[in-house]
């Protein structure tokens, strides 16, 4: 009944979003803070519905794999990752140090402050006519970018100190056997162009077995999921498949992430400091991103304008290696970003006018 109940809560949340044009996962998970642990108590996440949060991710991670190709990265890409990287993460982490975080707990909030919200930020493209202007195709290049950072922090975060080289080992023979099926995957292609249940069973069958692989290898299950949504990235046909499986499981993970989270554990100056850097830290990123792609400095901002926004994976990476109360941290840090980021990017252009009128006022009264 939960679960039935979560989901109607979830589609009345996404009606309202779409009506008022506001991103929909800051609305489902504020929904699991007011009636979970921090707030009424009136859900609670057992194994059942935990299993069906983790479905949701594996579903996210195959999908983002189904879109990963790596000869497409360009040097531009490399570099205006690179900046978004080290500005980002060095910044969060830290910050978390000097708060008095251990470094495991400092590496996991500063990637999930480093990431941004690949959903929010492509949906906000779209919805906002953007696709058309040169900074939209820089900015879809960092999310990639992104998706294929965090498939290293994945690995990074699994990993123990005294099993690193068998760990790798493991890792780099997989990646091996994916590479292999994704060269010969076009010749499943005709499994995915039936116009019966087949190919939607076997979508669901090939993401979901992300755990069992992942249990059987002991390698991290997002890396798996990933890496088998690469090895079909051939075959445009699957993303229809597990498109509706995605939407489904990934807002009940949202939901149920917000009811698990104690808000009222934190540090509220280490909130406002963490929310502070996740704002400024992709404005100045996009900066140095606009220097070197575009030579305009009105491009990088309008870049950082439109990363701000964190989400589905800073929720994922604080749920699956983070403590109660760096949880707590990282679901607030993704509420005010996503609300934030929605709202600039929307009205970048106003605001970037405004910053250029001003800047010009001041230089003509020196």
């Amino acid at each position: 009944m939960e679960l039935a109940l979560a989901a109607f809560i979830c589609a009345l949340l996404a009606l309202f979003s779409r009506k008022y044009l506001i991103p929909s996962i800051p609305l489902y998970v504020i929904a699991g803070l007011i009636l979970g642990k921090s707030g009424f108590g009136l859900f609670e996440v057992d194994e059942i519905t935990e299993f069906l949060t983790k479905v949701g991710i594996l579903f996210l991670l195959f999908y983002i794999g189904l879109h990963i190709n790596f000869e497409r990265l360009s040097k531009n890409v490399f570099v205006s990752g690179i900046f978004d990287l080290i500005t980002n993460f060095s910044l969060s982490f830290l910050a978390s140090l000097l708060l008095g975080f251990s470094y495991y707990e400092a590496f996991v909030i500063a990637s999930a402050i480093y990431i941004s919200s690949s959903a929010i930020v492509l949906h906000s493209l779209v919805e906002f006519r953007k696709l058309i202007f040169k900074e939209a195709e820089t900015v879809v290049w960092l999310m990639v970018f992104e998706d294929v950072i965090l498939v290293f922090i994945l690995i990074f975060s699994s990993a123990k100190i005294d099993e690193i080289p068998l760990f790798f080992l493991k890792i780099l023979s997989f990646t091996l056997a994916i590479y292999l099926l994704h060269k010969v995957s076009h010749n499943f292609k005709p499994i995915f162009s039936r116009d019966d249940e087949v190919p939607l069973l076997i979508s669901f069958s090939i993401a979901t077995a992300a755990i069992t692989f992942s249990e059987i290898l002991e390698i991290p299950e997002g890396f798996v999921a990933i890496m088998f949504g690469a090895s079909l990235s051939k075959i445009r046909e699957i993303e229809k498949f597990v498109t509706p499986f995605k939407d489904v499981f990934i807002v009940l993970f949202f939901f149920f992430f917000g009811a698990s989270v104690e808000v009222k554990a934190i540090n509220a100056g280490a909130v406002i400091v963490f929310i502070l850097i996740a704002i400024l830290g992709k404005v100045i990123s996009g900066i140095l991103i606009g220097l070197s792609a575009h030579k305009s400095v009105k491009s990088g901002l309008e870049i950082g304008f439109d990363t701000i926004a964190r989400g589905e994976f800073s929720i994922f990476l604080a749920y699956a290696y983070g403590t109660d109360e760096t949880m707590s941290i990282v679901a607030l840090v993704v509420l005010v970003t996503s609300i934030v980021g929605a709202f600039m990017a929307k009205h970048s252009y106003d605001v970037i006018s405004k910053l250029e009128r001003s800047v010009k006022l001041i230089t003509s009264q020196r």
